[in-house]
C-alpha cells in the first residue's frame, strides 16, 4: 500500500510515514513536480501508488475515472504536517481496507 503524495502535502511525510505506509514517494522525489495531474494520475496507476492529495481535483478525477489509481482526499485545511501524519497513522487500518476493495476509488479523510 504505497502513497504518492502531492505537491500541496509535505515532502517529508514519505520519512514520516514510512513505517505505516513503506514505499511511498512525494511526486517531487520521482520528477512529477510541476506535472499535470493527468500525469500524475497516469503513473501512480501504472505504478501502483494511491494519490493523496488536497486537491479537489484529484477527488474529481476519481469519479470521472474511477480506480486505478485510487485516492485519499484529505480534507483537513491548513492543517500541519503532524496533524496530517497523525490522520494518516491512524487511518492506517482504514486505508488498508480501502486499497483492497477494488470498487472503491475515494477515501475521505478528515480532521
Amino acid at each position: 500500500m504505497k502513497l504518492l503524495f502531492d505537491e500541496n502535502l509535505s515532502p517529508r511525510l514519505v520519512e514520516l510515514l514510512d513505517a505505516s505506509y513503506p514505499g511511498s514517494r512525494h511526486v517531487a522525489s520521482i520528477g512529477l513536480g510541476g506535472k499535470s495531474d493527468q500525469e500524475i494520475w497516469d503513473h501512480a496507476a501504472a505504478h501502483g501508488f494511491i494519490i493523496v492529495s488536497k486537491d479537489n481535483d484529484f477527488r474529481q478525477r476519481c469519479f470521472v475515472h474511477g480506480p486505478p489509481p485510487k485516492v485519499l482526499w484529505l480534507s483537513v485545511g491548513n492543517a500541519r504536517t503532524s496533524a496530517i501524519r497523525m490522520l494518516l497513522e491512524n487511518a492506517q487500518p482504514a486505508v488498508a481496507e480501502f486499497a483492497e476493495n477494488a470498487e472503491e476509488a475515494l477515501l475521505v479523510l478528515e480532521v
